[in-house]
């Protein structure tokens, strides 16, 4: 029997690192989904449900970090990868901080039991809807690389995992022109709400933008990792 098969490492990592990183987002990508519904129902008043969802978002929270630390404590310095351990580790921390936002989100809007003004739910909805689509996208380029390992990193592939990881890009900004244009309706309509819901109002809308951002930042160390 091959020890190497049984050992920690071999079992956590599969056939390449690449699949404890797509686990991992795949959890991140599961609690994105989550606050689209989150955002749904406490739109809608419905915050018994609302906190079942950021429970849920919590637990997928809570994995991703065990699978971060498993990670962390079983890649040794030593170890023969494709990529360097660096780089792993910068990716897996680049990952988590994105379900790290979307948990503070649920958090705050479950706990301050918040609602957006009816004459933003649409631009907010809309901007969720973009934001999601760049964390879809990021677990969509973990998922290719495999395929991109197992080629040698062919000239086709390698081109393909870049056009996915332009494309994340793309979303990261239009999320920041919606992000602008409800800054400016939220500022058409401050005047009739309590300052205090104002301000928080503004902290949900940047850390959406936030989440996005951070789907940004693993694209750019996948291309990183890609041109080393």
């Amino acid at each position: 029997m091959d020890p190497s098969k049984s050992s920690p490492l071999s079992r956590l990592f599969g056939r390449s690192p690449f699949e404890a990183l797509t686990e991992h987002i795949r959890q991140v990508d599961r609690g994105a989904d989550l606050l689209t519904e989150f955002f749904k129902v406490s739109s809608d008043g419905d915050w018994d449900r609302a906190e079942v969802l950021y429970r849920e978002i919590s637990d997928c929270e809570h994995h991703a970090d065990d699978l971060k630390d498993q990670i962390r404590l079983n890649v040794p310095s030593t170890l023969f990868l494709p990529i360097s351990r660096s780089d792993l580790l910068e990716l897996i921390e680049a990952q988590d901080k994105i379900i790290n936002k979307i948990k503070d989100i649920a958090g705050l809007m479950t706990g301050r039991r918040m609602q957006f003004p009816p004459a933003l739910l649409k631009p907010i909805n809309d901007y969720m809807q973009v934001t999601i689509a760049s964390v879809h996208q990021a677990r969509k380029v973990l998922e290719e690389l495999d395929e991109l390992l197992e080629s040698g990193f062919g000239r086709n592939v390698s081109e393909m995992i870049r056009d996915m990881v332009v494309e994340i890009g793309k979303l990261e900004k239009r999320a920041d022109n919606e992000q602008i244009d409800i800054r400016h309706r939220l500022l058409d309509q401050e005047s009739e709400l309590p300052p205090l819901e104002v301000m928080f109002l503004y902290q949900v809308i940047d850390w959406i933008g936030t989440v996005s951002d951070r789907a940004e930042r693993v694209g750019s160390r996948l291309q990183i990792m890609m041109a080393r």
